[in-house]
C-alpha cells in the first residue's frame, strides 16, 4: 500500500517548520505598484508608514528579497502549534462520491484557533524589539484580535483591539478571550475616536466595518510615540507571514507523492490565501506548474469578483497608504454576514496584481451555501470550520463535483484556515432556518467608487 492510500493525516518534525518566510515579490511577473500618501497622494516616502509600524516591518513591506529570515525567537514560539497538520478528507471524497483526492491543511489548532498566530507573533516580537509598549488593531470576526492579544502578552505589550460591532453582538466569546489574554475590547465604531464620533454623529446606529475599525486603531497609533498598529491582513509584510502554511502543506504533499491540482482558500483581505498559495505559485512562475489557485469569498462582498481594480484607500477614515487593488470603494459598507473576517472592500495589493494579470482565480458564494458546505464538512470530517474557513470548503466541494462530472481524479488542496468552535450562534441560526443569502449592493457601490481618490 502506498502512503497515499495509507497516511490520513500527514505530519511533519519541528524541524520542518520554515526557517524564511517566502516574498512572492520576488517571482511575480508583474511587479506591485507603488503606494500613495493619504495625504499628498504622491508616492508614499518611509516616514509617513514609520509612524505606525517598526522599521523591520517596513523593510519587509517594500522588500523584493525571495527569502527572509524567520527570526529564531519567533521560530521556537511556532513551535508551540507548528507544522499544523494536513488532512486527507477520506470522509468528504466519500460523501461526495467524488474521484477526487481532497486534502486540507488545518490551522486551526492553536490556542486562538486560527492561522492568524502565524503573523501575530512576528508583528509583537519586532515592536518589542524596537522599543514599542502598546499595539492597536481591528478585527472582523475575532481571530485576528485574538491572536494579537495572545502575542502582545506573550511580549509584554498592552493591546486595544477596535472590534467591528456587527461582529462583537454576533461572537461575544471573541471578545472574552481577548479580554483573558489581557487586552481591552472596543466596539467601532466608538466614542473614544475621532473617526468613530464622526461615524456615529452621521449613523448612531452604525454596524461597524473593517474599514471603520482600521481608521480608529491607526488614529490611536499616530497620535502616541509608543504605539503602533498591526494588521491582520492586506498588507504585503502579513502575507509574507503566513507563506509557512503553504511551505509546509508542499513538503506533507511530497511524502504522500502528491502536487495539487487546485490550491483553494477563502479570501477577504488576502493573508489566508497568500499564505496558502503564494508559495504553489512560486512553483507555476518558477517551473510551469500547471496548478490553479482559486480565491473564495463572499458573495454579499465580492471584492475580487465585482471590484474594480483601482487606487484607493484600506481604511474609511482615509488614513492608510493608497494601494492599487480590487475594491468596492472605501467607505462601502458590506452586509454583517457571520464571516465577519471576509467583510473587507479592498484586497491585497499582491493577490489583486495577481489577480489582475490571471495567474489566478476567483469565485463567490452566498451565505447559505457556505454554511451547507460547512455542516457537510463537519459530518464528514468532524471539525467544525469557522465561516470564513467555510468559504474554502465550499469551492473545494465546488471543484470536486466538477471532477466527477468530469471523470477526473484530480488533487484538490485547500486551507482550512481555523475552526468555528465560537461561531456556534451562527451554527445554531443555520441548523433552524434563520440564516438568508444577502444582496450585493451594487448601487451602494457603485456611489462608493465615486470617492475614490485620484492619482495623477
Amino acid at each position: 500500500m502506498s502512503k497515499r492510500d495509507e497516511l490520513t493525516k500527514i505530519q511533519l518534525s519541528e524541524e520542518d517548520i520554515p526557517r524564511q518566510w517566502y516574498n512572492i515579490v520576488a517571482d511575480m511577473p508583474e511587479k506591485p505598484d507603488p503606494y500613495y500618501s493619504p495625504s499628498t497622494l504622491k508616492p508614499i516616502e518611509p516616514a509617513e508608514m514609520a509612524a505606525i509600524f517598526p522599521r523591520a516591518i517596513l523593510e519587509m513591506e517594500m522588500s523584493a528579497e525571495r527569502y527572509i529570515d524567520i527570526p529564531q525567537p519567533v521560530r521556537e514560539l511556532y513551535k508551540q502549534f507548528r507544522p499544523s497538520p494536513l488532512y486527507r478528507a477520506r470522509g468528504l471524497e466519500k460523501a461526495l462520491g467524488t474521484p477526487a483526492r481532497i486534502y486540507y491543511k488545518y490551522e486551526g489548532g492553536n490556542a486562538t484557533g486560527s492561522h492568524k498566530l502565524n503573523t501575530a507573533l512576528a508583528q509583537a516580537y519586532f515592536n518589542k524589539a524596537e522599543g514599542i509598549r502598546h499595539l492597536t488593531t481591528e478585527t472582523g470576526a475575532g481571530q485576528w484580535g485574538c491572536a494579537l492579544s495572545m502575542a502582545a502578552n506573550h511580549f509584554g505589550l498592552d493591546c486595544a483591539v477596535y472590534m467591528v460591532k456587527v461582529s462583537l453582538e454576533q461572537k461575544p466569546y471573541r471578545k472574552i478571550l481577548m479580554q483573558t489574554f489581557g487586552a481591552s475590547v472596543l466596539a467601532s465604531p466608538s466614542n473614544t475616536t475621532q473617526v468613530g464620533r464622526s461615524i456615529l454623529k452621521d449613523d448612531p446606529d452604525c454596524r461597524g466595518s473593517l474599514g471603520m475599525a482600521i481608521s480608529e486603531a491607526i488614529e490611536v497609533a499616530a497620535g502616541r510615540p509608543d504605539t503602533n498598529y498591526s494588521l491582520g491582513s492586506v498588507l504585503n509584510h502579513v502575507l509574507l507571514h503566513q507563506t509557512v502554511i503553504g511551505q509546509e502543506t508542499k513538503k506533507q504533499l511530497e511524502i504522500v507523492d502528491e502536487y495539487p491540482d487546485v490550491v483553494v482558500a477563502c479570501c477577504g483581505g488576502g493573508s489566508n490565501f497568500g499564505g496558502m498559495a503564494f508559495p504553489f505559485l512560486q512553483d507555476k512562475f518558477a517551473k510551469g506548474a500547471a496548478v490553479r489557485c482559486v480565491a473564495v469569498e463572499p458573495a454579499s462582498c465580492p471584492t475580487l469578483t465585482r471590484g474594480v481594480y483601482a487606487n484607493d484607500y484600506n481604511d474609511t477614515g482615509k488614513m492608510t497608504p493608497i494601494s492599487k487593488m480590487y475594491t468596492l470603494g472605501h467607505d462601502f459598507m458590506p452586509s454583517g454576514i457571520y464571516a465577519g473576517g471576509l467583510r473587507f472592500h479592498g484586497e491585497s495589493a499582491l493577490v489583486s496584481k495577481l489577480y489582475h494579470h490571471g495567474h489566478i482565480e476567483a469565485q463567490a458564494y452566498a451565505q447559505t451555501e457556505v454554511f451547507e458546505a460547512a455542516v457537510a464538512f463537519t459530518r464528514a470530517e468532524g471539525i467544525v470550520p469557522a465561516p470564513e474557513s467555510a468559504h474554502a470548503i465550499r469551492g473545494a466541494i465546488a471543484e470536486a463535483m466538477r471532477c466527477k462530472r468530469e471523470g477526473k481524479a484530480e488533487t484538490i488542496v485547500f486551507c482550512l484556515s481555523g475552526n468555528g468552535y465560537f461561531d456556534m450562534t451562527a451554527y445554531e441560526n443555520y441548523l433552524s432556518g434563520n440564516i438568508s443569502d444577502v444582496t450585493f449592493d451594487e448601487n451602494a457601490m457603485r456611489e462608493s467608487l465615486k470617492k475614490l481618490p485620484q492619482i495623477d
